[in-house]
């Protein structure tokens, strides 16, 4: 039990009827997992508002209520504590019941469009392998040191940030690398966390489905920053226009980081291969085991990462040359008759163009290089067209088929996605509603040294269709079809 005065430090709130001297259980935000003497935070989310079900909560034995609009109906014996921002108020009232467990390591966000996932990951690794026990709060797993928990959210709620950056001190965790999304920000999940510093990496055409103007994801992005403390750093890709507004308002050390623009931490690609790619970083060499321009810029801001914590220069890029990729982030394997296939979740544009630039730079042109790409339903409809016409120009075949259709009809979103097709390349696209037969159809087509490209779902190991999360794994799937066609 603890105190219900002693987890609202730091919330601002507006009235309080009732004493806030309760000893209460535990906190809840979903009123079906509320127990007796917990405290009920009501929140307002994008189906369903706590607000009402704080009734329901009291009769499962809430003793305390916060929310930013009070009942008609005031129950005797029961404290309300009404706050400004019942999302702010959540944020802070978890760290303050785990004993702000985020001040007791080195907590590093990453936030952008793309690479969050890829620079959080392999941080990780870069530490781990440095020799000190590490967390990691990503898309596609969380980590406590060495062990696992499944991810659900590419940022989590308050309660389970602090519960697993609580389980970290308990563990003597030292650094911890967080992707920050901007639902994440815009749903206050990451106020009250102490931050030792903040990336960006770029930011391009997503989540407005969310964010009704590519202004408004911009800003809440910046807003991550301006929230830094002045003990904090803040690394900032400025070869992208918006990399300069992230540090605008910050009190963190400023520090910036390009392959095209004078800057703090700078690289220079010096050969890019499939095998790897040759960097010049701050004038000493690196050869690492990623490939692409977009993994460079990875590389570079977790060079520049792992410097600002402390480590030595040298000693960073021996262990740069030493990570390897991230599940679905340019993965890929090469089957007996020399077909490369490489699954990566390229699910924005940019990303997507990014990957086809890169596989476009290092290949002969002498093979094929054939695409399979989907979007999801349910999401952001303007990149649907934007996608295909970024498939079907930089491929020699494009094949258009279902991501995670979700509750869209999946013909639908794919004859939304055929409108960008432009005329020219309307031979060498093709439709499958199947992602599998998709899968399948592209691996008949291969020739040997040709390339497969699977984008969308990287990691992802199912595909949701009407609220059903079937087995699905591109790169499992992939790996059988090729298999079966060598024999």
């Amino acid at each position: 039990m603890i105190v219900l005065k002693d987890i609202l430090y730091k919330v601002a709130i507006e009235s309080v009827h009732g004493t806030t001297e309760t000893a209460v259980n535990k906190i809840e935000f979903d009123s079906r997992k509320v127990e007796e003497n917990d405290v009920f935070v009501a929140i307002r989310g994008t189906i369903s508002d706590g607000h009402d079900f704080i009734e329901k909560a009291i009769n499962l034995g809430a003793i305390a209520i916060v929310c930013d609009t009070l009942p008609e109906i005031i129950v005797t014996g029961i404290a309300y504590i009404k706050v400004k921002d019942t999302n702010s108020a959540l944020a802070f009232m978890a760290s303050n019941y785990y004993n702000n467990p985020s001040k007791n390591l080195q907590l590093v966000g990453i936030t952008g469009t793309n690479g969050k996932t890829t620079i959080a990951s392999l941080l990780y690794q870069l530490f781990k392998k440095a020799g000190y026990k590490v967390g990691l709060l990503s898309t596609v797993k969380i980590l406590v040191d060495d062990i696992e928990y499944k991810a659900t959210h590419t940022t989590p709620d308050s309660l389970t940030i602090n519960k697993y950056l609580k389980e970290m001190n308990e563990a003597g965790v030292e650094y911890c690398f967080m992707e920050v999304s901007s639902h994440g920000i815009h749903q206050k999940r990451t106020e009250g966390l102490h931050f030792e510093g903040g990336v960006f990496t770029n930011l391009s055409h997503d989540h407005l489905d969310y964010h009704p103007t590519f202004a408004e994801y911009r800003d809440v992005k910046k807003s991550f920053f301006d929230h830094l403390p002045k003990t904090a750093f803040a690394l900032s890709n400025i070869d992208d226009k918006n990399g300069p507004v992230m540090l605008q308002n910050t009190n963190a050390k400023k520090l910036t980081y390009a392959l095209k623009t004078y800057s703090d931490y700078k690289a220079q690609i010096l050969e890019n291969q499939l095998s790897g790619l040759l960097l010049r970083i701050n004038d000493n060499e690196v050869w690492v085991r990623l490939i692409g321009t977009f993994n460079a810029y990875n590389l570079l801001a977790i060079y520049g990462t792992a410097v600002e914590l402390g480590l030595d220069k040298l000693e960073v890029l021996r262990l740069l040359s030493e990570l390897e990729s991230v599940s679905g982030r340019f993965q890929f394997i090469i089957s007996n008759d020399k077909i490369t296939a490489i699954v990566d979740y390229a699910h924005t544009p940019d990303a997507l163009e990014n990957v086809l630039k890169t596989i476009n730079d290092i290949r002969t042109k002498n093979e094929q290089l054939i695409t399979i790409v989907g979007c999801g339903g349910d999401r952001d409809r303007t990149k649907r067209p934007i996608m295909a016409n970024i498939a079907s120009t930089l491929s020699d075949k494009a094949i258009i088929t279902s991501d995670n259709p979700r509750t869209e009809d999946p013909e639908a979103i794919i004859a939304e996605m055929e409108k960008g097709v432009e005329p020219q390349n309307f031979k060498k696209t093709i439709s499958i509603t199947d992602r599998k037969q998709a899968i399948k159809t592209a691996c008949q087509l291969a020739q040997p040294n040709d390339i497969i490209l699977i984008a969308g779902k990287g990691h992802e190991t199912y595909q949701e269709i009407q609220g059903i999360r079937y087995d699905f794994d591109d790169m499992q799937i992939v790996k059988e079809l090729l298999e079966q066609l060598n024999k």
